[in-house]
């Protein structure tokens, strides 16, 4: 669904990005193994990933509390998220509100997205 996505210099600098890096001793040294992006204006969960082989670690709820952690250090009360539709679980397991659907835009994004709000 996000095939050729790429976080470049642009995202890093207007957003606040953040990543999870692998601490099994076995892993390479600081190896990503996941990363958010808090969008500050509007409130938005930009970005979300875990990648694959390390997702039901508590990688991602680990990213979720700092995002909210951010969020809340910044003095936000709310954030949305619209959501990849097989990430809607997720998002409601770690405590995110259904609030309606981002309709697609094609060609950018040819698939409706639940919308959310922690």
């Amino acid at each position: 669904m996000v095939s050729g996505h790429r976080v470049g210099p642009d995202d890093i600098e207007s957003h606040r990005v953040f990543v999870a890096v692998d601490a099994d001793a076995n892993a390479a040294p600081g190896r990503v193994v996941g990363f958010h992006s808090l969008v500050l204006a509007p409130p938005d969960l930009d970005l979300l990933f875990v990648q694959n082989g390390t997702q039901g670690r508590g990688i991602g709820r680990l990213l979720v509390e700092h995002m909210m952690s951010e969020a809340r250090a910044a003095g936000l009360r709310r954030v949305r998220v619209a959501s990849r539709p097989p990430a809607e679980g997720f998002y409601r397991r770690v405590g995110a509100l259904r609030t309606g659907t981002t309709a697609a835009n094609p060609p950018a994004l040819v698939w409706d997205r639940p919308e959310l709000n922690f």
